[in-house]
């Protein structure tokens, strides 16, 4: 069996990107695909530039409706069974296509097959690349707790189990991938973890979604925590590892948001505590030290000290960049 998959692509003011992005589309070694572009109402030369891969491409035009908007259209538009989304400043690894059909041979009631997403850093006009990697458990209520779910361009997507879910949330300002990934865990599809990378996710600019307002882009995560939190209460299958997956996540939002809203931060520490009585935060964001004091006095007092030692840190910086005043 050699199923059909539709590679979509939506565009907004990305004429810098835009042909990279169709290019690696079309040289997708797998041969069983259709390559659909919706510009979503540019105001730079993109458009210009997908005119320019004649009839190799089906593309649409239309205003700008959003992001999810266009995904949507690219749902209508195609004929595949399975769908490659691909932002139009990212772009696909050659065999990428290729290796994820060829493990979904093995896997026919699989979903959605994700795997690690390369991320190419952008610094005026170098870059750098590094593979982010999924870590086990695999348990996708898990991985989704702890924004281990790869971006859009990382997964092949079963048509139907979009259309069943009833595709992408228009009204989603952000975090769009996951609040899907959230609907399409409650209805139960199948998601399949495979680990060749093969999507290059880009980071160049900080006017994304996500970026702009930060604050909305931390409730809507936080949304999304508590959407499956009581999910998987409701069905009974709130686990103690994932419900620590969820405070472990709250916990590092509350931390970054401590910088800016102490108040919002120590609400989310209580709803942490209200549901995980002797949660004891871990990983990167809870060093040893930070750890002790917090299990001793608490998180303001853990956030007071990090900050003073962030102050004395900084100081320390400036006065080593500070050039030393002759003597008179």
């Amino acid at each position: 069996m050699n199923p059909k998959v539709s590679i979509l692509i939506p565009c907004y003011n990305a004429d810098r990107w835009i042909a990279k992005a169709i290019e690696s589309a079309l040289n997708q070694t797998y041969p069983y695909k259709e390559v659909i572009v919706v510009e979503n109402g540019s105001t730079d030369r993109s458009l210009e530039v997908i005119q320019g891969f004649g009839d190799t491409i089906r593309w649409e035009t239309g205003p700008n409706k959003g992001g999810n908007a266009a995904r949507n259209r690219l749902l209508e538009l195609s004929t595949g069974e399975w769908l490659q989304y691909l932002d139009a400043d990212d772009y696909l690894l050659p065999d990428k296509v290729e290796n994820q059909v060829r493990f979904l041979s093995q896997l026919p009631y699989a979903d959605v097959v994700y795997s690690p997403s390369i991320f190419e850093y952008w610094t005026g006009d170098s870059a750098r690349q590094e593979i982010l990697p999924i870590p086990q458990p695999h348990d996708p209520w898990i991985l989704l707790a702890r924004w281990y779910l790869p971006q859009t361009g990382s997964p092949l997507w079963r048509k139907q189990a979009i259309v069943d879910v009833g595709g992408w949330n228009v009204d989603q300002p952000c975090c769009q991938e996951h609040e899907l990934y959230l609907r399409l865990l409650k209805a139960q599809k199948q998601f399949e973890y495979f680990s060749n990378p093969g999507s290059v996710y880009r980071q160049w600019s900080e006017s994304t979604v996500c970026k702009r307002d930060k604050s909305e882009t931390y409730r809507q995560r936080l949304a999304i925590l508590d959407r499956a939190e009581q999910h998987l209460q409701e069905i009974n299958k709130l686990t103690h590892p994932r419900q620590n997956a969820i405070n472990q996540a709250r916990f590092e939002c509350a931390r970054i948001i401590w910088l800016s809203n102490p108040t919002w931060a120590d609400q989310i520490i209580t709803k942490i505590h209200a549901t995980e009585k002797n949660f004891v935060p871990g990983g990167h964001a809870a060093p040893a030290n930070y750890r002790l004091t917090y299990r001793l006095f608490g998180f303001g007092v853990a956030e007071a000290i990090a900050k003073a030692k962030r102050d004395f840190q900084n100081a320390i910086a400036h006065l080593k960049t500070k050039p030393f005043l002759k003597q008179a």
